[in-house]
């Protein structure tokens, strides 16, 4: 397992943005050596959508080889393909439309008024089906071994779409869930649970600014997941908390 989660505290949100680009490319770039491609799953969000914009401004970003890079989503606001919020959208604005991916390797989740209609218990298992196919003969369990996983931590501790107290954040069976009646809007999404993102070889969660300060303390303070669905998310190999000075303000000094 993952051992101990790690810290990495920057001095600004922006600050924080850039180390965690950099970052990120170091890692998909020696992925991709050593097993000739690579798989990112992103998330939406602040934090998310700067990690991004930082990537897409660095100078090393041609350091990935954007051809051979799968590229999925942890959680999806239930919305018609291109609104606004939904976290695809924001992502191709952030950077995938500037960098030369496959399509075919893309894969956000179903949006609302399509192959689904509105039922988003059905958008989820048919990303749940896509994770399956997707997943090795020897992984353990039906989704792929992705490389990195980010995942933004709300004020509530909430990941992707896993709120307190809601029961996608129970679920131990699926890969992933439909929301419903999530506590800020829109309050239908998709999400992967917690198991499909402790499939990961490394989970970052990244948090910036005194809004989060409270959500990490909690999620590092030895809380359980159904309290601060944060807790509960990691990776097998790697832990790592990517912070601002000020989302990690009411931590014990380090």
């Amino acid at each position: 397992m993952s051992g101990e989660p790690q810290l990495s505290v920057h001095r600004d949100a922006g600050e924080m943005a850039g180390a965690a680009a950099d970052r990120l490319v170091t890692t998909l770039a020696a992925a991709q050596a050593d097993r000739g491609a690579a798989s990112v799953v992103l998330t939406g969000g602040r934090g998310g959508n700067a990690l991004l914009r930082a990537l897409a401004a660095s100078p090393a970003r041609d350091t990935v080889d954007w051809a051979h890079l799968d590229v999925w989503w942890g959680d999806e606001r239930f919305l018609p393909d291109g609104h606004p919020d939904r976290n695809h959208t924001q992502a191709r604005e952030a950077l995938l439309d500037s960098v030369p991916l496959d399509p075919a390797r893309v894969r956000p989740m179903g949006p609302s008024g399509a192959a689904f209609g509105d039922d988003a218990d059905a958008a989820a298992a048919g990303y749940a089906a896509e994770l399956a196919a997707a997943a090795p003969p020897e992984a353990d369990g039906a989704v792929p071994g992705f490389d990195v996983l980010l995942l933004g931590v709300g004020p509530d501790t909430h990941v992707a779409s896993l709120f307190p107290g809601l029961p996608g954040v129970r679920e131990t069976r699926r890969s992933v869930v439909g929301v419903h009646g999530a506590p800020k809007p829109p309050p239908t999404r998709v999400s992967l649970t917690l198991p499909a993102i402790r499939a990961a070889r490394e989970v970052w969660l990244l948090a910036a600014g005194e809004d989060k300060a409270e959500a990490v303390a909690l999620a590092l303070s030895g809380a359980g997941p159904e309290r601060a669905p944060a807790a509960g998310a990691r990776g097998r190999e790697r832990t790592l908390w990517l912070l601002d000075e000020a989302a990690a303000s009411r931590l014990p000094a380090l």
